[in-house]
């Protein structure tokens, strides 16, 4: 680990920014149709209870990464396994995060630019800040995060003012019953965005106040949660079901029909530099778990040097992944939620907080 600390309110940024970047981007919960935001509600109250268990592990042992939580808890081997396994989890995700921000880049602004080329810019931007370790990644999350949240309340007035909204776009409610939004919660809104919490673990060893990382991780997830609730039935109360379900970008596509005194439109542009600055952290927090875990097994006295490896890997992952964004899109709704997140974020987790606390009780009794 680094000699580094942060502040909880960077924390709360963080797991904000974090939360809403790509899930801003797209349409979460989509199969749930006009009921997504009930079903992302939902999530959050699942993602509120994976926070608990991964704070849980993090209380094993506040001071170390959780890599070298899971040597000391099932030894150097296995340890080592489970450390390389999620190495490669959080390498795979951060070049799904990279493809669909570089996708969203050629679709609204840049047709003809090739995909690595976009992606590369992308990612050497978050070479450089995680270079520069933890704390200047918490800095600029407090910087950026009010210039995001303006021009999110300006997006919404000038939503608002030029009579988009309609609320009947959101009726009926459960009219199919609560069982397509309950199937959304459970193949969709409680892995992405709210399960990818996980690697969390590895930020929180290094806040200043360890009592406040509960407070502020459950504060955030569930801000983010309302926050993006809120952006989904808003963007079907402009659009429709319909048109968010064709929509690759259904926020952009909100955004692009705003016309206010017949001048003022084409905004889609203010809005880009938003969601980028969310996929950019949400890239670099998963590329620093990489270059964390890799210092870890490795014994790396310096591990800035690795992340120029990382950031090309993901790179080229990024781009190999899939040959387009059809199938991109299509890999991530039907395939990643259950076979990839399922398992890295509820089932692998509870079996090691179960293993964790099965040993803290049997250490427990040989100290009494």
């Amino acid at each position: 680990m680094e000699k580094a600390k942060i502040s909880a309110a960077q924390l709360f940024v963080l797991i904000v920014l974090f939360e809403l970047s790509s899930s801003l981007l797209i349409f979460p919960g989509q199969s749930a149709e006009q009921d997504a935001w009930i079903a992302i509600l939902f999530g959050t109250v699942g993602g509120l209870a994976l926070f608990m268990m991964h704070h849980f592990f993090y209380q094993v042992n506040p001071d170390a990464s959780p890599y070298e939580t899971l040597m000391n808890i099932f030894g150097k081997p296995v340890g080592w396994g489970l450390t390389f396994i999620y190495i490669v989890y959080y390498c795979y995700i951060a070049a799904r995060v990279l493809r669909d921000f570089g996708e969203m880049l050629l679709t609204s602004a840049y047709p003809n630019m090739p995909i690595i080329f976009a992606n590369g810019l992308l990612i050497a931007v978050c070479i450089f800040t995680v270079r520069k370790g933890i704390e200047v990644l918490a800095r600029s999350g407090e910087l950026l995060f009010g210039i995001m949240f303006w021009l999110a309340v300006t997006g919404l007035i000038l939503i608002v003012s030029s009579g988009l909204i309609k609320p009947k776009e959101l009726l009926p409610i459960l009219g199919n019953g609560p069982g397509p939004m309950l199937n959304a919660v459970f193949t969709q809104t409680l892995y992405f965005p709210f399960g990818e919490i996980i690697v969390f673990t590895l930020i929180l060893p290094y806040l200043k106040e360890k009592k406040q990382a509960k407070k502020a991780g459950l504060l955030g997830i569930a801000i983010s949660g309302i926050i993006l609730a809120f952006n989904v039935a808003l963007n079907i109360s402009v659009l429709g079901v319909d048109l968010n379900m064709r929509s690759r970008f259904p926020l952009l596509s909100t955004i692009q029909t705003i016309q206010v005194a017949e001048f003022l439109d084409r905004l889609d542009v203010f809005f880009m530099l938003v969601l980028v600055i969310g996929g950019f952290f949400k890239m670099s927090i998963f590329m620093y778990a990489v270059t964390e875990g890799v210092t870890v097994l490795f014994k790396l006295k310096n591990p800035s040097k690795i992340v120029h490896v990382i950031g090309i890997i993901i790179l080229i992952l990024s781009v190999s992944i899939a040959s387009n964004i059809s199938e991109h899109v299509k890999e991530g709704i039907e395939f990643v939620p259950l076979y990839v997140h399922l398992p890295m974020q509820v089932i692998l987790p509870a079996f090691i907080c179960l293993v964790a606390y099965v040993k803290m009780k049997k250490n427990k009794k040989k100290a009494v």
